[in-house]
């Protein structure tokens, strides 16, 4: 039986009164299934709308409001935090990203909240944590997630510099975790009948998302230092240019398996003759003469001969993909990646989805985000309050 996603979490009203990316992203895959969800902004609006103002809509905030209704507050006002407090007192999930003097100044602690509702899920995402040194520091994921989780020390070419990452790639990581959270208080409450706290930090995501390598620190093997001292990359492992200057990378996770397949792919079946390459531990000792004969192979095909090449292998590989071909991808929208809208707006015909799919579902059409405070006066006469103190 096919359920539409504006159905299956219909009864679930949602509070997202966190800014930015990482809080409302979880309040936007909680809107996708059905939710309702009010997206709580102060009177001057979320900073993120105007992270490139050109556009109409800002195409940004556009992703992670779609599907929300939104009312302005004043939360420095008492009849602002009234407010608020009543619409707590009607929820299910209340999202933010609050630091401890903000929760207390605006009277939204999680003690407060839950004497007015019992039934609460209150969900924090913080940048560090809400304990220790760093836990009323400001976060945003390129210095939480990528540079204070240990992800950059391992993308810099020696001892120099990592270039500077790419924005909301940590932040959307960290937003499916609330997200999960949420679904596990949810499911908690089911049982128990009561809300609970649900915790989450942008430094913890990057931190699992990095625990592969921080477990072998933890094991003695400090793959940052080897990085460092020895610029060690496996030639099996690489990333390697063609001849139309596009971009291939390579991973092969058993090289003494594939290296026969890789010779013969690159062209190069003599070097299975070489007695210099006889076994995998000759190879590596050459890698880095290895990795010159790689790109040296590789910079004589077209990013077309080398896919065709490494396919008839069966050879792991992946094309680095400009990102205006990937919105464009037919793999993508086949597979409801990317999704068409139902926006006039040019900037907004097609957007990301959630990666998350139901079997039994279908998807939820995506309409133009909310402008600031549009939903204000009916969400206040739901509240039951009269038009003239709307007003």
């Amino acid at each position: 039986m096919q359920i539409n996603m504006d159905s299956l979490f219909k009864d679930l009203r949602v509070i997202d009164a966190a800014s930015f990316v990482a809080g409302p992203g979880a309040a936007t895959i909680l809107g996708d299934f059905g939710a309702d969800v009010i997206k709580v902004e102060a009177p001057a609006g979320d900073a993120y709308r105007l992270l490139h103002g050109r556009h109409r809509h800002d195409y940004n905030w556009a992703l992670t409001s779609r599907h929300k209704r939104d009312i302005a507050l004043d939360l420095n006002q008492a009849a602002g935090r009234d407010v608020l407090h009543q619409l707590v007192a009607q929820a299910d999930v209340f999202i933010h990203n609050f630091r401890a003097d903000q929760l207390e100044r605006y009277d939204l602690t999680f003690d407060r909240l839950r004497s007015m509702n019992s039934r609460l899920i209150y969900a924090q995402l913080t940048g560090f944590g809400t304990q220790g040194p760093d836990s009323e520091k400001r976060g945003y994921d390129t210095t939480a997630w990528w540079a204070s989780a240990g992800i950059l020390d391992l993308m810099k070419p020696g001892v120099s510099a990592p270039m500077f990452p790419v924005g909301g790639v940590g932040d959307h990581a960290s937003a499916m975790s609330l997200f999960g959270g949420i679904m596990m208080a949810l499911y908690q409450r089911e049982k128990s009948g009561l809300g609970d706290c649900v915790e989450t930090s942008l430094v913890a995501n990057g931190a699992w998302s990095n625990g592969m390598h921080l477990q072998g620190a933890i094991a003695g093997f400090d793959l940052g230092a080897v990085l460092e001292e020895k610029g060690y990359r496996s030639p099996f492992a690489m990333i390697y240019e063609t001849s139309d200057h596009r971009f291939i990378v390579l991973v092969s996770p058993n090289p003494q398996k594939e290296w026969p397949n890789i010779a013969r792919a690159l062209g190069h079946p003599e070097w299975l003759e070489d007695t210099r390459f006889e076994s995998i531990r000759a190879i590596m000792k050459l890698r880095d003469e290895v990795r010159g004969m790689f790109q040296s192979a590789f910079s004589r095909m077209s990013m077309v001969e080398v896919a065709q090449a490494l396919d008839a292998e069966s050879i792991s590989y992946s094309v680095v993909e400009k990102i205006a071909d990937v919105v464009r991808s037919a793999q993508l929208i086949e597979n409801e990646v990317i999704v068409e809208t139902q926006s006039e707006d040019p900037d907004f015909k097609w957007t990301v989805a959630n990666p998350i799919k139901l079997g039994s579902a279908t998807l939820r059409p995506v309409n133009d985000p909310p402008q600031l405070g549009e939903h204000s006066r009916v969400i206040l006469q739901e509240l039951g309050l009269m038009p003239e103190t709307i007003d």
